[in-house]
């Protein structure tokens, strides 16, 4: 199966020379990298080519690295049946970097973009209706990015007095905040078999 996806790979490099960055091998995978402005023409021909046929769109959706200079990558994956082979496009880009929409060649990629902003704020340029799927309203952030605080910052509950759904600033006693992961048990009140912190012994 590798020498397979290597033969696709050489392939697709010879192709689309000067549009993949690199690529490599993974899980039984063929993952390609490429550039944001590239991406649109890469993944046409993934489709379109009489050889490869990649016509099954699976999911697109990003991971976040806080660290680096070109934050996010956002993922694609796509399944040949031709082939019966899966390959994975990854592109970098920067937080405030616009990427094509892929609508246009997939159309199941509609919603999967639509989460992807909205949980990472990534914007789709040429998305046919981009707003956020998941979250409320009004929502503040975007849940899925690195540096979103883990509590959130507001809730919605349904109010009994008002009779209606109210929105407000979360709440939450420092005491819920202070947790330092040593014990399975963390918050329980009393001792437990097993549990490092039962004698008090709480390690920095």
């Amino acid at each position: 199966m590798d020498e397979t996806l290597r033969d696709l790979a050489d392939y697709i490099a010879l192709k689309l020379e000067g549009k993949i960055v690199d690529w490599h091998i993974s899980l039984g995978e063929l993952c390609i990298s490429t550039k944001p402005s590239d991406n649109l023409e890469v993944l046409r021909f993934l489709r379109d080519d009489q050889r490869l046929k990649f016509v099954s769109f699976i999911d697109v959706t990003a991971v976040d690295y806080p660290e680096r200079d070109a934050r996010f990558e956002v993922v694609y994956h796509l399944l040949s049946p031709k082939q019966n082979a899966r390959v994975r496009v990854k592109t970098s880009l920067g937080a405030n970097t616009q990427i094509k929409s892929i609508c246009g060649l997939f159309p199941g990629a509609n919603w999967c973009e639509r989460e992807t902003y909205d949980m990472y704020g990534i914007l789709f340029s040429g998305h046919p209706d981009l707003r956020r799927l998941l979250t409320d309203y009004g929502f503040d952030g975007h849940p899925l990015r690195k540096d979103f605080p883990l509590s959130g910052h507001y809730q919605v509950r349904y109010d009994d007095e008002k009779k209606r759904v109210v929105r407000e600033p979360v709440k939450l006693s420092q005491a819920f905040r202070d947790f330092d992961f040593l014990s399975p048990w963390e918050g329980v009140d009393y001792a437990l078999p097993g549990d490092e912190k039962a004698n008090g012994q709480k390690q920095g």
